[in-house]
């Protein structure tokens, strides 16, 4: 079941406490609402016509300046729990902003097309100055909600409203990556192994997929199988070897001292980096 977010929910969200907020649909019906949770107050009759009878020069347009979700950094999401990320917006306006949000979706259109809102409790704000203000909150994706192809970049997006209830935003500030989140174990037997003998490191490399909400082997990736000698502070590389169609992982090496063995990898662009705990070998 996948959400689908559309403008007007958006931009709904952050209106006036006394307009409706519309529901953004799914392909199955279901609906989904914005709601920030802040209201902007209208200027009165007597104030509008203050600022209409001393306008001298044509006031600049309200713009969404800056959005960022999660610092910057990738989100990674698992196969079950929802992930919450905090994100940052700021807005300007000649009378200034009222509040302004964040949201992230993909594809090619925002209109009818995969995406998160903003946790309306979650948002507080905050005036930089008189024209200015910058909004604090969080958003929380769902993998239920989401397919594996979605491990790709998001785009970040912002609707604001000024403190007359003008409403603007745009679709597109900035970028975020999202990710599968990725596991990987180690086995290094027998154990215990005589010194100068053949040991056999297993291992796995799976991620979260997210048409089934299981893990799946991770295949054709690159890890580096690394040691540990005992004392030691870091791992040394040993090895470089690829996963199997399944993702499973196997390495031979003779025996030489003490240790903790285990594999590391990388990560790719839809999957995060990720190392195995270790695994201690008793040499004879």
């Amino acid at each position: 079941m996948r959400i689908r977010a559309t403008v007007a929910a958006v931009s709904g969200a952050l209106a006036l406490s006394a307009l409706a907020v519309p529901a953004a649909q799914a392909d199955d019906g279901r609906s989904w609402t914005l709601d920030p949770g802040f209201s902007v107050s209208q200027p009165s009759k007597g104030e509008k016509s203050k600022q209409a009878f001393g306008a001298t020069a044509k006031a600049a347009a309200p713009k969404v300046t800056s959005a960022v979700v999660n610092g910057g950094k990738p989100i990674v999401v698992g196969t079950k729990s929802k992930q919450t990320v905090p994100f940052t917006a700021t807005a300007t306006a000649d009378a200034g902003v009222g509040g302004v949000a964040a949201y992230i979706w993909i594809k090619n259109d925002v209109v009818g097309d995969m995406g998160f809102g903003p946790n309306g409790k979650s948002i507080t704000c905050k005036a930089v100055n008189a024209t200015t203000t910058t909004c604090k909150g969080t958003i929380t994706l769902d993998p239920r909600d989401m397919v594996s192809s979605d491990a790709t970049w998001w785009r970040i997006g912002a609707e604001a409203v000024t403190e007359e209830g003008q409403e603007f935003g745009s679709d597109a500030v900035s970028k975020v990556r999202v990710q599968r989140f990725s596991k990987l174990t180690v086995n290094a037997s027998p154990e215990p192994v005589k010194k100068g003998k053949t040991i056999t490191v297993t291992g796995k490399l799976t991620r979260a997929n997210w048409d089934t909400g299981t893990y799946k082997g991770y295949s054709k990736q690159s890890v580096k199988l690394q040691f540990k000698k005992k004392g030691a502070k870091s791992y040394s590389t040993v090895k470089t070897v690829k996963t199997s169609s399944t993702g499973t992982l196997k390495s031979t090496v003779k025996a030489s001292a003490d240790g903790t063995w285990r594999y590391s990898f990388a990560g790719t662009p839809s999957t995060p980096a990720v190392s195995a705990k270790g695994d201690f070998l008793d040499v004879k």
